[in-house]
């Protein structure tokens, strides 16, 4: 499993090496966008507002928009050291809590940890504990130049980090429109909405919830495919070498031609040597 941060997680004086491992994949279909007319693949290039060239990556500079139109241009020096600053720190667990105070609305992403070298011992003690305990950690991490807040629970005897949102990043509730304030449903809706909700409840099983539109969106491209409903991208005539090299002496025989009005010099004729 591909390794994307290294580090160590401590609480009190128990410091644990670890490594984060990504927990979960995105398995959407990437579809390409093709020209209708031609079916080759759509280039997408980064343009210039204002000089209509195509930018080069080595002549892009990041920036922050502080008002309309002005910006301060950070260099990249300085965001690189700002980055190594923060991610070599360890991480600290700054409290113990319990999970069912979290809201999933500030749930974001899940990394597997595992330790690191010599950091066996210490990453059980803190799994054996959590367990005990039924809390989690919350702690601050920089993944990927930005700083998260975090929670550190197990999950099937493996460590896992939760990075969740911070309270100012969730939008308030309460700014949602046309919520109604106040319930207007009669008794029996009421009893009949339950009744409902009981007959359909279940222990969780996730292996049985599967991406259907996924599913049939393979499907399509594989019936299409043994069907022969497939295109070939036509491909631009690049030029050769020769093609190049025949065009450049053309060019040159042009621009060496006399221009037409001016005098030309008479060539000699040549001497016939008679024979004895």
């Amino acid at each position: 499993m591909h390794t994307m941060w290294k580090g160590s997680i401590s609480f009190g004086l128990v410091n644990i090496p670890i490594k984060l491992h990504t927990a979960t994949e995105d398995k959407d279909i990437k579809l390409r966008t093709l020209h209708n007319k031609c079916h080759a693949p759509i280039k997408y290039e980064k343009i210039c507002t204002v000089c209509e060239e195509e930018v080069k990556p080595e002549e892009i500079v990041k920036a922050y928009e502080y008002t309309k139109g002005k910006f301060v241009v950070l260099d990249n020096d300085d965001l690189e050291k700002l980055r190594r600053e923060n991610e070599e720190k360890a991480v600290e667990i700054i409290d113990f809590v319990k999970i069912e105070q979290i809201d999933p609305i500030y749930f974001e992403r899940s990394y597997y940890m595992s330790p690191n070298e010599g950091g066996s011992k210490a990453y059980s003690l803190l799994r054996k504990a959590l367990q005990e305990s039924q809390k989690v950690g919350l702690a601050k991490i920089v993944i990927r130049s930005k700083e998260q807040l975090a929670v550190i629970r197990v999950y099937e005897n493996t460590l896992v980090l939760e990075t969740i949102h911070f309270p100012d990043e969730v939008r308030k509730a309460g700014d949602v429109p046309n919520v109604p304030s106040e319930d207007k449903v009669t008794k029996k809706e009421l009893d009949t909405a339950i009744l409902l909700i009981d007959q359909l409840t279940s222990e969780f099983e996730p292996d049985k919830y599967t991406d259907e539109y996924r599913s049939a969106l393979l499907e399509l491209i594989e019936s299409k495919r043994n069907g022969k409903e497939t295109v070939t991208a036509t491909t631009r005539d690049i030029p050769s070498n020769v093609t190049d090299l025949m065009a450049a002496l053309k060019a040159s025989i042009d621009r060496t031609k006399p221009k037409k009005g001016g005098a030309q010099k008479k060539k000699p004729e040549p001497k016939i040597k008679k024979e004895a």
